[in-house]
């Protein structure tokens, strides 16, 4: 992955302006200190901070024996969604998502402990075998699981190993779908599920999709064995792809509004992914720019004028 580099009046706040601009949490993210304040006179700081990051290269205990994988993902592009009502206080997409109880991570979080540890489902797709470790690697059947292996997974193969986990999870909640492949960069692939009745799935304001998210990369850690070389992104019923064009929208009609009246305004707290879906749509716009401020899970945006950061 790239490195991104940043400034800022500390070290942390250098390092948080990485993170939105990576969207990732600080869990995700290496970081690199290339330059610190210094202390003056009277203890006064002089000078910025300036660091770098990128999302780490994951290394995961080697698996004993590797599992059958179900056949590749369908790589059609991704299907439009449809337009959602980005809401003044929260853009928030309207999904029928919203009705689902709040035991649904619970019922998700359990299938998907069952479904990690057994094959997927055979269904109506087919499957293909994985015969011995991939070439080039070391055999890992004797090692034990602190040992790391010098492999790279390729973001290719970890699509394969999360898609294997979304149809066992929709299998074990007998839900039915398809998974759908999109290469959004060299570095990127999302595998979007499509299908009817998937509210289950994404949950009130997208808490169980997020919970499918941080059980797909336990079941990577778990599977594949090596470093990971670039990222695999979840979506599930066009809801993230809905979310993003609600807020974008939102943060367009409040970059008019500070234009218009020449006020700065500080948007609710967000997780790092809308924070980056913030700061890009601001970067299209001119006469406005964006910091942050705070700190997780209480960060937020701040729109103001261009030309009046502090």
């Amino acid at each position: 992955m790239q490195w991104v580099e940043t400034t800022g009046s500390t070290v942390e706040e250098a390092k948080e302006a990485a993170l939105d601009q990576l969207g990732i949490d600080s869990s995700e993210a290496e970081f690199e200190i290339l330059e610190e304040p210094k202390t003056g006179l009277f203890g006064r700081i002089r000078g910025t901070a300036r660091v770098r990051a990128r999302v780490v290269p994951k290394s995961p205990r080697p698996k004993q024996e590797r599992r059958p994988r179900k056949a590749r993902a369908k790589s059609d592009g991704p299907k439009a969604a449809p337009k959602a009502k980005a809401s003044a206080a929260t853009a928030e997409p309207a999904d029928a998502s919203d009705d689902v109880s709040e035991g649904a991570v619970e019922a998700v979080s359990a299938a998907g402990a069952t479904s990690s540890d057994s094959p997927a489902s055979s269904g109506r797709r087919g499957s293909r075998g994985r015969s011995g470790p991939r070439s080039g690697g070391r055999a890992t059947d004797n090692q034990e699981g602190n040992e790391m292996s010098d492999d790279v997974v390729s973001v290719d193969e970890q699509a394969d190993i999360i898609s294997e986990f979304l149809e066992g999870l929709l299998g074990s909640l007998g839900i039915e779908g398809d998974i759908k492949r999109t290469k959004v960069d060299d570095d990127t692939i999302e595998l979007g599920v499509e299908g009817d009745d998937l509210g289950l799935l994404i949950g009130p304001k997208g808490q169980t999709l997020t919970a499918v998210h941080e059980l797909s990369r336990t079941v990577l850690q778990r599977r594949a064995t090596g470093r990971h070389d670039g990222r695999v992104r979840i979506d599930i019923g066009g809801y993230r792809q809905r979310r993003q064009e609600a807020l974008a929208r939102f943060v367009r009609q409040q970059a008019e509004e500070v234009v218009a009246q020449g006020v700065s305004r500080a948007l609710e707290p967000m997780n790092a992914v809308d924070r980056k879906v913030v700061h890009d749509t601001i970067n299209e716009i001119d006469g406005v720019s964006t910091l942050s401020e705070g700190i997780d899970p209480n960060r937020r945006v701040v729109i103001v004028v261009e030309g009046t950061e502090a």
